[in-house]
């Protein structure tokens, strides 16, 4: 399964599980995350971290670690 690590700039995708327990996997879920949502992928910096992405109508940078944690399709 693909994670949101490695989706490309530009391209959108639907979440299908989110990894991780505890209050990391709550704070990715606080932030509108959730399974069946669209995020489309805005930016990557250079270096890979932060992404950012468009979720539910707003912008949002996530770390790479955090963005590894979401599995997408």
């Amino acid at each position: 399964m693909q994670t949101l690590k490695t989706v490309k700039c530009g391209e959108t995708v639907r979440v299908a599980k989110i990894n991780g327990a505890g209050a990391i996997k709550r704070r990715i879920m606080d932030m509108g995350i959730t399974k069946g949502v669209e995020i489309f992928v805005r930016k990557v910096a250079p270096l890979g971290d932060p992404v950012e992405i468009t979720v539910r109508g707003y912008e949002l940078s996530l770390r790479k670690d955090d963005a590894d944690m979401i599995e997408v399709e």
